[in-house]
This record gives structure tokens, C-alpha cells and sequence, in this order.
């Protein structure tokens, strides 16, 4: 009895992890959308989701209690519960980073300085890694968290093309430093929440293997 109570909890706690991480992409998509179409409404909807949340950080921290006080975890039990642990901390940070996109369309106001072509580009590949990062853990497979933390390589690219072009908008008319400076640290964010996709790839790693990696 005890022992399938274990194992409940255990199930519980990866669903709680994948619930999170649904939320948080979807608050990170509809973060970038607010801030293409500059929709302040889209943006206050991303907003709104903060409070939602702390319920299943919750159900994640009591999980995870339950789990070490029931019984002593066997190394593939306990290696499940510290990577749950690493990876709801990289999505509370990768949330917080939505958040913070969000709240860019109220202060940008009027039109865009620039296309926003290359930005976009940087945020579907995010998108991309935030969701294989996620499936990665549902199915314990190192080999696509491999690969889509390779993906960093081209986010950090796209994050130079577009910061050397906004660099060049601030020398060259000052007028434009206030939204230029928002969309620099829009990239910024954007470029953070690609290396939390990469912790999360690291902690799914070590689920799978016990081997610690560095993979951004």
C-alpha cells in the first residue's frame, strides 16, 4: 500500500511539473504575441495567469515532501524528485521572464521602430526548445534534450543580428533610444528563457543517464 502510494506521488509530481510547464509556455507565447501585435489586452491576459500558478507550485513543493518522507527513494526515484526540483525553478524563472515581456507593449506605445522579422524568428525557436525541453522529460529522452539545447547556438546569433541593429538605431537618432531600449531588453529575455530551456535539457539528462552536463 505504501509503496503504490509512492509511486502515485511520484506520477503526481512529473504531472505537476508538465502542467506548469504547459502554462508557462503558453504564457510566454501569448507574451510575444502581446508585444508583436502590441496588444496591450493579450498582455494583461499573461499577466493574470501569476496568480494561477502558485497552486501547482504548491502541489510541486508537497509532492515533493511526500516523496522523501514516505519512504527512502531508490537513485532513479530520487534523481526523478531533484530533476522535478531543477526544472520547476527553471520554469518559475522562465515565467518571470514572460511577465516581464509582457509589460513591454504598455511602455513601447505607437509602432514598431523596426521589423520585427529576426525577433520573431528568435521567439519560434524558444517556443521550440521550451516545448521539446518539456516532452524531453514526459518521455526521459536525453537525445532530444541533446538536440534542442543545440538550438541555443542559433537564438544567440539571431541576438546579436538584432542588437547590432538596434545599437545602430540608438547612435544614429536619439529619438528612438526609449523603444529601442525596450526591445534590447525584450531580445535579452527572450535569449534568458533559451538558456533555462537548456538548464531543463541539462536536468533531463541527468534523469535519464545520472551524468551531469553542461549543454548551452
Amino acid at each position: 500500500m505504501a509503496r503504490e502510494r509512492y509511486l502515485k506521488h511520484l506520477e503526481i509530481l512529473k504531472d505537476s511539473v508538465l502542467s506548469f510547464g504547459k502554462i508557462v509556455k503558453l504564457m510566454f507565447d501569448d507574451s510575444i504575441m502581446a508585444v508583436i501585435d502590441l496588444d496591450i489586452k493579450m498582455a494583461e491576459k499573461v499577466l493574470a495567469f501569476e496568480t494561477e500558478i502558485s497552486d501547482i507550485e504548491d502541489e510541486i513543493e508537497v509532492s515533493i515532501l511526500d516523496l522523501l518522507t514516505l519512504q527512502q527513494p531508490i537513485a532513479s526515484d530520487l534523481r526523478l524528485i531533484v530533476s522535478a526540483l531543477k526544472i520547476s525553478a527553471d520554469l518559475k524563472r522562465i515565467m518571470g521572464l514572460a511577465i516581464d515581456i509582457a509589460k513591454i507593449p504598455r511602455k513601447i506605445g505607437g509602432d514598431h521602430i523596426i521589423p520585427l522579422v529576426d525577433l520573431k524568428k528568435m521567439a519560434d525557436i524558444v517556443a521550440y526548445m521550451l516545448e521539446n525541453s518539456l516532452k524531453a522529460f514526459e518521455t526521459r529522452d536525453q537525445e532530444l534534450a541533446r538536440v534542442t539545447a543545440d538550438r541555443d547556438d542559433e537564438v544567440d546569433k539571431i541576438f546579436y543580428i538584432i542588437w547590432t541593429e538596434l545599437i545602430q538605431i540608438m547612435l544614429t537618432d536619439k529619438n528612438l533610444i526609449h523603444k529601442t531600449t525596450y526591445l534590447l531588453f525584450l531580445i535579452r529575455y527572450i535569449e534568458r528563457i533559451a538558456d533555462h530551456c537548456c538548464n531543463v535539457c541539462e536536468s533531463v539528462v541527468y534523469l535519464d543517464t545520472a551524468e551531469r552536463v553542461k549543454l548551452n
